[in-house]
């Protein structure tokens, strides 16, 4: 048999979801294309192979007879091809560690602590997926997520990692190094604007019920382009401790107001299912990323004795550079 003579696979994918929901539609939503990509994979098929599989009636369609049996071999040609190759990828998988998370903890947490894991174990490869995009464990090869949320993931193994508190912060120059030192001096200044930090429950916070939310100027999408607006001395911003406090301790910026913190209704979590918990590497990384945090809070408390003005000079003597905050 002359394998080139073989359908385009894309085809044959876009036939056996069809044949086994018997609509395109619902075959385009599992295969993430679009309806009318479903359409035109089986018509080519259908044209290639000079007979036709599905009964159209309107927006109905129907496996024929010979659409039905071809269905049931294609279905196991693609099943079998599917467990050869899960056989050979299982030993490489294995060494493999998937990590999913947001871009901004990616960036400014996890990051900069990560080589640590990485030296400690050398026998996995670790893979870190930075999105904001919900995992689906069932479908998306992942073994660990780390989300910032409400804790509520059904059916999953769910860990509090980390809380979370809101704070103003900017870069030692910002305003000729004239820093505030009232909340109200706020009111003044150039104050950075975020999709997810809002400054409403910050005044709150800080008795300035009157003081509306800024409405002007450039609104940031991710957190960690906020942080750099403001370590480029464009304004304050309002950051989360988690992502903001590795630049405090080097001096890049200056937490405002240390007696005022920002409540924060989401926490981190590290999140997997309860099967995957129980290897290995997930457990390793588990570990690895508990203590991390543990020592993120020790360092984070010594930040904090030393002043809410804390200068490149302080952080230097206060902070050893193994010591990743």
């Amino acid at each position: 048999m002359d394998l080139r003579q073989l359908p385009a696979l894309n085809a044959l994918k876009a036939f056996e979801a069809a044949a086994r929901h018997e609509s395109f539609s619902r075959a385009a939503d599992e295969l993430f294309v679009t309806h009318g990509a479903v359409s035109h994979q089986i018509r080519a098929l259908e044209g290639e192979l000079g007979i036709a599989l599905f009964a159209r009636d309107g927006k109905r369609v129907r496996l024929t007879d010979t659409g039905r049996r071809y269905a049931g071999q294609v279905r196991d040609a693609l099943t079998q091809l599917a467990l050869a190759t899960h056989e050979i990828r299982a030993g490489d998988r294995d060494r493999r560690l998937v990590v999913s998370m947001l871009s901004s903890f990616a960036a400014r947490w996890v990051t900069p602590r990560i080589g640590r894991f990485i030296e400690a174990h050398p026998q996995w490869d670790v893979e870190l997926q930075s999105t904001n995009s919900l995992v689906d464990f069932a479908r998306d090869d992942v073994d660990v997520a780390v989300r910032f949320g409400y804790g509520h993931y059904p059916g999953l193994h769910a860990e509090l990692l980390l809380d979370e508190i809101f704070f103003p912060a900017c870069s030692p120059d910002f305003n000729g190094g004239k820093l505030p030192e009232d909340p109200r001096e706020l009111t003044k200044l150039t104050l950075l604007r975020s999709d997810d930090e809002l400054w409403r429950p910050w005044f709150d916070a800080a008795g300035m019920q009157d003081i509306p939310e800024p409405k002007r100027g450039v609104l940031y999408q991710d957190s960690s382009n906020l942080l750099q607006a403001a370590m480029d001395g464009q304004g304050i911003a309002l950051v989360r401790r988690s992502l903001a406090m590795h630049e405090i301790t080097r001096g890049r910026l200056v937490r405002l107001f240390k007696d005022v913190d920002g409540p924060s209704p989401w926490r981190y979590y590290f999140i997997c299912t309860p099967q995957r918990l129980e290897t290995e590497r997930v457990q390793a990384f588990r570990n690895w990323v508990f203590d991390e945090v543990a020592r993120f809070r020790r360092l984070y408390e010594d930040a904090c004795e030393a002043g809410p003005l804390m200068t490149a000079a302080a952080a230097a003597l206060r902070v050893r550079e193994d010591d990743t905050l």
